[in-house]
């Protein structure tokens, strides 16, 4: 499952997205008509059949062309038999947690560097499955050679943000891969605990710079899907659509009722009403301390506030600790 000072430049403004909207309004109408979906992303299984190496693309581009970069990633997000049909959710994990790990006192961890490529952080609990979204944009590698594992990873996760109906994320180039001598990891235990509340929470967001408000933001990303036993010990899907990203998560948590889960597996919360979604005890926090809880109410309601707050910590979160150069533009 997934879950946010330094001084750096803000990124501008993100912009609406229409077309998300209608998505969504195609998946109201489905659920009022009696329909429930069940989606997937922070712990997306295997898929059961078909290899992870996409189709081939156009082999050729110019250094720096990273819209074809990006053409390249919204090609190989659909796909029959992974979950729910979309790789999106996982990429988002991937840039998630390539960046999550930093440390604002040591200036060590985060996105610069890509080293989750290595041991032991690619082995971490916290990182289980994302071998998946590693190994499929590993031919994208190939195909644009000349940029650094550490963008490609995060650009996969801001180009599917808005490819599942999300906000564009500001984006831009010049993380560095870092060589596996000496041994560039950070130590383990900087990613969220599910398993915890307000106080742990604060913790982990606090050490990278985030306020209380981004760190409401950023966990509605767990609007986009589910946890598996498998990976995090933690069982089923936050919301009826985990492929399309909206505040439903916040509607969720604000407008349902939610009760202990009676099962073998760890505390999780399940609603009432179906007992078909769940919220992790961090989820819960979120509704009960009150700091965190007026962003969750504001967010239910104003889907454009939330994805304004969500473009712009998440785009922070995947530059912190970069030093980039003065050239470097937003895309």
């Amino acid at each position: 499952s997934g879950g946010p000072g330094l001084v750096f430049a803000p990124p501008p403004p993100a912009a609406s997205n229409n077309a998300g909207n209608w998505i969504r309004g195609v998946l109201a109408a489905g659920l009022v008509g009696g329909g429930l979906f069940s989606y997937a992303l922070f712990t997306s299984k295997l898929p059961q059949k078909g290899s992870l190496t996409p189709p081939p693309f156009v082999t050729s581009s110019k250094p720096g062309d990273y819209e074809a970069v990006k053409t390249a990633i919204r090609s190989i997000l659909d796909v029959e038999g992974y979950d729910d049909g979309s790789y999106g959710p996982v990429l988002v994990r991937l840039a998630w947690h390539a960046s999550g790990s930093y440390d604002a006192k040591t200036n060590t961890g985060g996105s610069n560097g890509a080293t989750m490529r290595f041991s032991p952080e690619c082995e971490f609990g916290a990182n289980a499955g994302l071998q998946v979204a590693r190994e499929l944009l590993e031919p994208l590698k190939k195909q644009f050679p000349w940029i650094t594992y550490a963008d490609l990873w995060t650009l996969a996760g801001a180009t599917a943000v808005e490819e599942m109906g999300g906000p564009p994320v500001p984006w831009r180039a010049g993380r560095e891969d870092k060589p596996p001598v000496p041994a560039p990891c950070p130590p383990d235990g900087r990613l969220p605990d599910a398993a915890q509340g307000a106080a742990h929470i604060r913790d982990i967001f606090y050490r990278m710079g985030f306020n209380d408000q981004e760190i409401v933001a950023l966990s509605g990303a767990h609007a986009l899907g589910r946890c598996h036993t498998t990976r995090s010990g933690f069982d089923g899907p936050w919301g009826n659509s985990p492929t399309t990203m909206s505040n439903m998560y916040f509607q969720d948590l604000v407008n349902r009722h939610w009760q202990k889960r009676t099962w073998k597996g760890p505390l999780q919360y399940e609603d009432k009403e179906s007992k078909a979604l769940m919220m992790l005890p961090t989820d819960m926090a979120l509704l009960w301390d009150k700091a965190f809880k007026p962003w969750v109410k504001l967010y239910a309601k104003d889907e454009e506030r939330f994805f304004k707050d969500f473009a712009s910590a998440f785009s922070k979160l995947m530059e912190l600790g970069v030093a980039f150069p003065l050239e470097a533009k937003y895309i």
